[in-house]
């Protein structure tokens, strides 16, 4: 397909420098641009590349001011957000190149399950007894939709994915290769004899409208009651959320973070990656966790950021760091003191 600056410019709502009429049929970094290719600039770390590109349409914000001239037959098209504008493309166009509407061969697809229109099943899918599929959702090759589970209009749920009886898809949502969606939770109880004894999870995982699930990514099912990941979170690769736990809005968080059972998170918090968090505690809301950090007691006060193992208020985290780095030195200090105070008393135990 092939677009021309005019186009894109309509489309973004932003404004042309340069050639109106340039067109472009691919996508490209600028650092990588070739000719025919649409590329932007939103760091400026990478502005240099802009002076040598070979891209035809580059997107920039709207402030942008060239420091030196531009290739020729480089035409930049100023947009308020760059990024964001190219975001908006690259889901264009990933719309555009996504599955047509089909239940492929091979698949299976229970004759007691409900499908909306537009739904594309790849082959080796199973769809199984009471599953409800909404409108425009697409279900790739070798993944597995259990007993009464229902996914929302728009749900995208790519090849590898497993998602449990009982649980609760929403629209729009995303769950990419690998994702674990409603496995039992790590319940199990000593006994008498001394081994563990597992307690049933009978309970659901409910994922709001707009989630994203990165692959192989786990959200346990409840023991009883429901696994809760709110509208608009955004969870990474090699993620793990433990049964009943409770994940606020438009809370984001990096690879390999650990949740523990019941922990209750508020929304709009960002957690770096391999974060582990115990169970039963609360987190409130904006929180911001640092990366490799241990939480473990509740967090109560909105918008506070936090540091290590265990982790603490990050201004605190970072002073004690700096204490710690500078140890050695301080040791050092300290014998020379020492070793000047004992020289004193030498000297006034000889003077008596």
């Amino acid at each position: 397909m092939e677009f021309s600056a005019q186009q894109i410019a309509e489309l973004l709502n932003g404004q042309i420098v340069g050639d109106a009429k340039a067109t472009v049929s691919g996508l490209s970094k600028i650092e990588e641009g070739k000719p025919g290719s649409l590329s932007f600039l939103a760091n400026p770390k990478y502005e240099e590349f802009l002076y040598s590109t070979e891209s035809t349409i580059v997107i920039v914000n709207s402030d942008f001011s060239p420091q030196d001239s531009i290739p020729e037959g480089c035409t930049l098209i100023k947009v308020p957000e760059a990024y964001s504008a190219f975001a908006k493309l690259l889901e264009m166009y990933d719309q555009a190149v996504s599955k047509k509407p089909e239940v492929e061969e091979m698949s299976f697809v229970s004759p007691n399950a409900k499908i909306g229109e537009n739904v594309y099943i790849g082959a080796f899918a199973y769809v199984a007894d009471g599953a409800e599929i909404g409108d425009n959702v697409h279900i790739y090759p070798n993944s597995y939709v259990g007993d009464n589970v229902k996914i929302g209009e728009g749900s995208v749920i790519y090849s590898g994915v497993h998602i449990y009886r009982d649980c609760i898809i929403g629209k729009h949502c995303t769950l990419h290769s690998g994702a674990i969606i409603g496995a039992d939770g790590f319940g199990f109880t000593p006994n008498s004899e001394n081994n563990y004894k597992k307690v049933p999870q009978i309970g659901n995982t409910i994922l709001e409208d707009h989630v994203s699930i990165g692959a192989n990514t786990t959200v346990d099912r409840a023991t009883l009651g429901s696994t809760v990941v709110k509208k608009g979170v955004k969870l990474d690769n090699l993620v793990q959320i433990g049964h009943n736990v409770v994940i606020g809005e438009n809370t984001v968080m990096a690879a390999q973070v650990g949740i523990a059972g019941s922990t209750k998170l508020g929304q709009n918090i960002m957690i770096g990656g391999q974060v582990g968090i115990v169970g039963h505690i609360e987190i409130a809301d904006n929180v911001k966790i640092g990366a490799q950090s241990g939480v473990g007691k509740t967090i109560r006060k909105d918008g506070e950021i936090v540091l290590g193992s265990p982790a603490y208020e990050a201004e605190d985290y970072k002073k004690a760091y700096m204490g710690f780095r500078r140890l050695p030195f301080i040791l050092d200090k300290l014998r020379e003191l020492e070793n000047e105070l004992n020289q004193l008393k030498e000297k006034s135990d000889s003077n008596v």
